[in-house]
């Protein structure tokens, strides 16, 4: 299903984001709406778990179907730019299902332990895990955005095993050196350094020395 908006910008191909049921959820919309004012195509993906967390989380209740939800979205956004395309769980033909036409990047944001795990074991049960197969196999770049705490060994040693693959490990872990004064500055931070790793302008967060 796609929901169209503003042109991406030519010649620039897709970005996929997942959300998982990590804590966080906010942190996933936040970036979906950035890369859409950006005028980034974006193929969206949000798990069970990941809807569950939302409702919880942000008294979000999402629609079961791929139009319903894209609208859902941009209306909780407030932004009409970029072009969504909303994917279920099962849609093997979704792009992000091959590699003949994958997107440049993926990002898995908040990423859940479970979700980790099984890109770390190569599963592809559901879309997110074969879009995230897919972005390894085709050496895209791919970035996981874990927000859990403590990790146990296992934990840490699926993320190393990743990160020798190549994959970004950006944990939701906001800085403070701007003086955040509201939960809405900590998410920004986090989303700030993924557009950084995406090479997708960002002016949320002061850069380290610039001159205010």
């Amino acid at each position: 299903m796609t929901t169209t908006g503003t042109p991406a910008r030519s010649g620039r191909q897709a970005v996929g984001l997942a959300v998982t049921g990590a804590s966080g959820a906010v942190y996933g919309l936040r970036l979906l709406g950035c890369l859409l004012a950006a005028g980034e195509t974006v193929h969206a993906m949000f798990s069970d778990a990941a809807r569950a967390v939302l409702e919880i989380e942000d008294g979000l209740l999402l629609p079961g179907d791929n139009d319903g939800l894209a609208a859902a979205l941009r209306d909780r956004l407030g932004v009409a730019a970029g072009e969504l395309r909303v994917h279920g769980r099962d849609e093997w033909t979704a792009p992000v299902a091959s590699g003949s036409n994958a997107p440049r990047a993926l990002v898995v944001c908040p990423c859940s332990m479970g979700t980790l795990a099984a890109i770390a074991g190569g599963a592809s049960n559901n879309l997110i895990e074969r879009a995230a197969d897919v972005a390894l196999k085709e050496r895209r770049q791919l970035i996981l955005v874990p927000r859990e705490t403590p990790l146990s060994a296992i934990h840490l040693e699926n993320m190393l095993k990743l990160a020798r693959l190549g994959v970004t490990i950006l944990p939701a872990s906001p800085g403070f050196y701007h003086r955040p004064q509201t939960v809405d500055a900590l998410v920004d931070f986090v989303v700030a350094r993924v557009l950084d790793a995406l090479g997708v302008p960002q002016a949320l967060v002061d850069r380290w020395g610039a001159e205010g």
